[in-house]
């Protein structure tokens, strides 16, 4: 395969993630703000966000002087056209890419990313308002979970899978590890808070984020401790959205593309990511510092994707925008 065709399938997967993971975020910030007995609607509430989707920085310099406030971060997420990870912008690149491999995919997943594309830019010509936000995003999520069905249903098992495969779940084993470190160094200092109904609805948000609370509660059932969230998001081998199982599927993503030789950059880097999480727990992680571990994996899946675009798209790295390795909580 032409590598600008295996850059494009890439990226047109984690574009189209990216925006997935946004627009949950931003949904359960929003629920969870209407749920808390004691919410906060100011920065507190929202600059994790910023700081999950490493733009902290750039929000910055865009806003001047302006507060960090619910209607400013989501307008900002959402449809911010200078800020390239945003929704908008994320489902252009992915919609572009699509156009690019329109032969490599099927006639069904093209359809289906050109229509979300086509809707989420007619309902994105004036600012996002607080009493259409959940539906929008709801809806989002819905037409990206179907081209995710579609694609499941009509791809060819080859190597375009395999690339499809690569930039769905590395986009999605970051953001998981964004979102634990973010919400858990928010969480964790606040002693006071245990056992609080403030306490339970942040840890609830942070599964909801991750589209995991139900599940979560189905398999433990002594409340939400912090050691069962974290092996639930880290280490479980049947939740979709772990770091576990989304670094097995970028495994079995390599093996669909016949590249496995263990010489090879990007094995060596898979390998290293692969090992960290198999040969630890939560207990172990928490001794040797959440905080840490979480940094330490940030940057071996930068690695992976450095060494994707090397062995891979080597002469298209400065097409796409990738969120900084060291984004989220300083350490």
């Amino acid at each position: 395969m032409l590598s600008r065709m295996a850059d494009a399938l890439y990226w047109m997967a984690r574009n189209l993630e990216r925006a997935d993971n946004s627009a949950r975020l931003i949904e359960i910030n929003l629920m969870h703000l209407v749920e808390m007995e004691e919410a906060h609607f100011g920065s507190a509430q929202w600059r994790p966000l910023l700081r999950i989707t490493g733009s902290e920085g750039i929000f910055s310099q865009l806003s001047g002087d302006r507060e960090i406030s619910k209607n400013h971060v989501v307008t900002f997420l959402t449809q911010e056209k200078t800020y390239p990870n945003s929704i908008v912008n994320s489902i252009q690149l992915a919609r572009e890419n699509a156009r690019v491999v329109r032969d490599q995919i099927s006639l069904e997943m093209w359809d289906c990313i050109n229509h979300l594309w086509l809707s989420v830019t007619e309902q994105l010509k004036t600012p996002i308002s607080p009493d259409r936000a959940p539906l929008f995003y709801s809806n989002l999520r819905g037409r990206v979970a179907r081209f995710h069905g579609l694609t499941q249903d009509t791809m060819m098992r080859g190597e375009a899978y395999g690339f499809y495969r690569l930039g769905t779940y590395l986009e999605r084993a970051d953001m998981t590890a964004r979102i634990l470190d973010v919400k858990y160094h928010i969480l964790l200092p606040n002693v006071e808070m245990v056992g609080s109904a403030l306490d339970y609805y942040q840890w609830a948000a942070l599964l909801k984020s991750l589209s995991g609370f139900e599940a979560f509660r189905r398999t433990y059932h002594a409340g939400l401790r912090p050691v069962d969230v974290t092996e639930f998001v880290l280490f479980s081998k049947i939740f979709p959205r772990s770091l576990r199982f989304s670094v097995e599927r970028l495994t079995q993503g390599l093996n669909h593309i016949c590249f496995n030789l263990p010489e090879q950059r990007t094995c060596q880097a898979l390998f290293a990511l692969r090992d960290s999480i198999e040969q630890n727990d939560a207990p172990k992680v928490f001794k040797q510092g959440l905080h840490e571990f979480l940094q330490e994996t940030l940057r071996r899946i930068a690695d992976l994707n450095v060494a994707l675009q090397a062995d891979c798209f080597e002469a298209h790295i400065e097409r796409q925008s990738v969120i900084p390795a060291e984004a989220g909580i300083p350490s």
